[in-house]
């Protein structure tokens, strides 16, 4: 009698495949982590981006000050963005400390202490633009043009110390994506990217810092990189070989 033989049952009949992130917990570690890096990446972009044209709808115009008064929760709500975003960007710097760390402790350390400094710098240009309120309520005891000057000089406050950030953020940037570069935590071509971008972005910064207003300009490749890297980390992630690596495998 002729007999039929069956296939041998598969594990995964009955009950589907699992995907690749539930069978290999490593991908699901560093998918989950260079999702959320991608996120905080766009959600500083669109958080400070939102309270800036907030804050610049109020304060632009020579005399912007006489109108305060009529557009305080815009003022506040555009401000409070602003330092919100301190959070996401420091957030964003520690949770890639650890990927970088394991391919270049140095670079880890000053990536993490460049953007330190620049959110540091970044509130104390806020809170000098939250000076303007209490600014439009005495401007009739101070004198509506000494009211008018010192609300200036807060606005011109920020812009300084927001350049100076720039100038910071930029310079780690550079020797970050030198590191990505480097260890193949990226594409070469979209850190290559980040690190002419980074650099244009530093020039422009210090330039703005001198007194030739180009920064707008120079900012484009360096948010455009940044845009498409949150989008590579969200859909990508870091490179799989690259994120194993442990300090041995990388020379540390």
């Amino acid at each position: 009698m002729t007999t039929t033989a069956l296939p041998p049952i598969s594990g995964d009949r009955g009950r589907g495949v699992l995907p690749t992130e539930a069978r290999d917990p490593r991908t699901g570690s560093r998918m989950w982590t260079s999702r959320l890096i991608g996120a905080l990446f766009l959600a500083g972009f669109v958080i400070y981006g939102t309270g800036s044209i907030l804050v610049n709808s109020v304060v632009d115009g020579p005399d912007f000050l006489a109108g305060v008064s009529a557009r305080q929760t815009t003022l506040a709500l555009g401000a409070f963005l602003m330092i919100a975003t301190t959070a996401v960007d420091i957030g964003k710097a520690v949770l890639i400390f650890p990927v970088l760390e394991r391919n270049g402790k140095r670079t880890a350390v000053a990536y993490l202490a460049t953007m330190i400094f620049e959110m540091a710098l970044m509130t104390v240009g806020v809170l000098a633009l939250l000076m303007i309120l209490p600014l439009a309520d005495q401007a009739d005891q101070l004198g509506r043009d000494a009211a008018q000057a010192l609300g200036s000089l807060a606005v011109d406050a920020n812009e300084m110390a927001y350049q100076i950030g720039q100038l910071s953020l930029g310079f780690g940037a550079m020797f970050l994506c030198a590191l990505l570069f480097r260890t193949g935590l990226l594409p070469k071509w979209l850190a290559g990217w980040g690190l002419v971008g980074y650099a244009v972005h530093t020039a422009g910064a210090a330039a703005e810092i001198f007194g030739a207003s180009i920064s707008l300009v120079l900012l484009i490749p360096g948010g455009i990189f940044e845009v498409t890297l949150a989008f590579w980390l969200l859909i990508k992630g870091f490179t799989p070989a690259a994120y194993d690596r442990s300090p041995a495998q990388s020379g540390q």
